[in-house]
C-alpha cells in the first residue's frame, strides 16, 4: 500500500464546504501546514473567527474525509482562526482593529448595553481580542457591567483603557463624577467620541464593539464619519411599539451605508423561577418577523432572566460568571452567529484603497 499524496488529500479536502462562505475550505485557502509522515496526516484549518459557529463541525468532517483515504492510519486536525479586517478609512485612526461592530436600539431600556457586554465577553471567550466602548452619553453603564471604574490612565498622549475580564473597554462615564450627567450634544459629543476611538490605545483587536446611545443622534453620526464600521446590530425587544422604534435606528444606519449584520430580540420570554412556566411578556417573535422581511439575519432571542441582570450589577456578565447556565449558551451562540455574518460580509466585500492621512 503506497504512502497517501497531498493532491489525494487536498482534493479529499475538497469536499469539505464552509456552510456560511458556500466554498470547499482548500479553495478558501483555510488549509496550511499539510505534512505527511508514513501513514500519518497533519494539517491547520486556518478559520476566519475563534467564534466560528461550525467548526467543530469543519474538524470533524475534515478529519473523516482524510482518515477514509487508502494509506492513511492517523489524522491530526488543528483548528486556528485569522480573523480578517474589515475595510478602514485610514491607517492611522485604529489601525491594529480589525472590525468595529456597533451595537444600537431603537429606545432605551431593551437591554442593549447588557447585550453588548456579553456578546463582548462571549467573542473573548472563543479567543478573540476583543474591546469594547461605551458610547452611551445618555447612560454610560458599561463600567458597572465590567466591575471597574474611575479615571483612565494617559500614557504618551494616549488614553489606556481599563482592562476586565480580557477586555479592553472605555466608557463615557469616565468623564464623569458619580451620578452627574454628560450634558453634551452637537461638537462636544463628537469629540468625545471622537476622543474615546482615536485617542485610546486599543492595540491589536480582532472586534471592538460600541454600545451606542439609544435612537438616532451625534453619536451615530460621528462614529459612521469617524471610522468604517464591520457592521451594526440592532437590539429590539418583541412588542410592537419597540420594534417599530428600532426600526428607525435601523434605517438611519441603512441611510449612512452600514451594512446590518442582524438583529436580536431581547427580553423574548421569562421562565417562571418557582414553576418553570414561560410567560411572554412583551409578545414573542416579532423581531425574528420583521428580520425575515426586512432579509436582515435574525441572531438570536435572549430571555428575560434575573440572573443575567444580576450579573450585571457584579460586575461579572453571565457569560463569565455562569457559563453553563441557559442564557450564557444563547448569548455564545448569538456571538458566533454574529461572528459568521462578519466573515461573510469580509469575504464577499470588495477591497477598498487604504488612505494614508498626512501627518
Amino acid at each position: 500500500m503506497g504512502q497517501v499524496t497531498k493532491e489525494q488529500v487536498l482534493e479529499a479536502l475538497k469536499t469539505v464546504q464552509d456552510p456560511d462562505l458556500h466554498k470547499d475550505i482548500v479553495t478558501l485557502g483555510f488549509i496550511k501546514d499539510l505534512r505527511i509522515c508514513e501513514g500519518n496526516v497533519a494539517f491547520e484549518i486556518h478559520l476566519t473567527t475563534p467564534a466560528c459557529p461550525v467548526k467543530d463541525l469543519l474538524q470533524k468532517e475534515a478529519q473523516d474525509k482524510v482518515k477514509a483515504l487508502s494509506g492513511v492510519d492517523e489524522v491530526t486536525v488543528t483548528m486556528k482562526a485569522e480573523v480578517k479586517a474589515s475595510q478602514v478609512l485610514n491607517k492611522n485612526a485604529l489601525k491594529n482593529v480589525r472590525n468595529i461592530i456597533a451595537i444600537g436600539s431603537g429606545k432605551g431600556g431593551v437591554g442593549k448595553s447588557t447585550v453588548s457586554v456579553n456578546l463582548a465577553c462571549a467573542l473573548s471567550k472563543e479567543g478573540a481580542r476583543v474591546g469594547l466602548l461605551d458610547a452611551d452619553i445618555y447612560g454610560p453603564s458599561i463600567p458597572i457591567m465590567m466591575g471597574k471604574q474611575g479615571e483612565p490612565m494617559i500614557r504618551e498622549n494616549l488614553i489606556q483603557p481599563k482592562i476586565a475580564h480580557g477586555i479592553k473597554f472605555m466608557s463615557m462615564g469616565f468623564f464623569a463624577q458619580g451620578d452627574q450627567p454628560l450634558i453634551w450634544r452637537g461638537p462636544m459629543a463628537h469629540r468625545a467620541l471622537e476622543q474615546s476611538l482615536v485617542d485610546v490605545e486599543w492595540g491589536e483587536l480582532d472586534y471592538l464593539v460600541v454600545d451606542l446611545p439609544p435612537g438616532t443622534g451625534d453619536v451615530h453620526l460621528t462614529l459612521v464619519q469617524t471610522v468604517s464600521l464591520a457592521g451594526a446590530v440592532i437590539v429590539s425587544t418583541p412588542q410592537d411599539v419597540g420594534l417599530m422604534i428600532s426600526m428607525k435606528t435601523l434605517r438611519m444606519l441603512q441611510q449612512t451605508n452600514v451594512k446590518l449584520l442582524g438583529i436580536i430580540e431581547n427580553m423574548s420570554y421569562h421562565l417562571c423561577t418557582h414553576c418553570g412556566s414561560r410567560e411572554e411578556i412583551f409578545g414573542y417573535g416579532g423581531v425574528k418577523t420583521a428580520s425575515k422581511n426586512l432579509e436582515i439575519p435574525f441572531l438570536g432571542e435572549i430571555p428575560l432572566e434575573q440572573s443575567i441582570r444580576e450579573q450585571a450589577d457584579q460586575g461579572t456578565p453571565i457569560v463569565l460568571a455562569k457559563p453553563e447556565s441557559p442564557a450564557a449558551k444563547i448569548y455564545l451562540e448569538i456571538a458566533r452567529n454574529l461572528a459568521a455574518q462578519i466573515s461573510i460580509a469580509n469575504f464577499t466585500s470588495k477591497k477598498l484603497e487604504v488612505v494614508e492621512e498626512p501627518a
